[in-house]
């Protein structure tokens, strides 16, 4: 039986590439990786690791309101961070809003500008 090893990817649709970017690259710091071909669509793919998150300009299947205000209650993308209070005051200073892990770990929830929501651990 074959096993997943490890996840490449996770794609999000965004409405604007650019706007996505200033969010994903500028607030939280990603790289932008330069190899993303033309595939015939606005996008970009960053670096997390040595994972990708792939930024997809696509019209969007799912409902952007009314997400549950909690993104721990919604799909969403979970990364490790190295400083929960670093990231916190960076999402303070751009007004977005966040809300604390309820099971008490020291993460938080919080969502992109076309509401993709991630989890955001602070690696131990």
């Amino acid at each position: 039986m074959h096993q997943i090893q490890a996840i490449h990817h996770v794609s999000l649709i965004v409405a604007d590439t650019e706007r996505a970017l200033r969010f994903y690259r500028d607030l939280l710091g990603l790289e932008v990786d330069p190899g993303r071909p033309d595939l015939g669509f606005p996008g970009a793919w960053l670096r997390i690791g040595s994972q990708q998150i792939h930024l997809l300009e696509l019209a969007n299947p799912d409902p952007v309101n009314a997400r549950p205000a909690h993104g721990g209650r919604d799909r969403h993308l979970a990364a490790l961070v190295s400083d929960l209070d670093a990231v916190a005051a960076a999402l303070d200073a751009a007004q977005v809003p966040y809300t604390l892990s309820r099971s008490g770990r020291r993460a938080l929830f919080t969502r992109d500008p076309d509401a993709n929501a991630l989890e955001l651990i602070e690696q131990g």
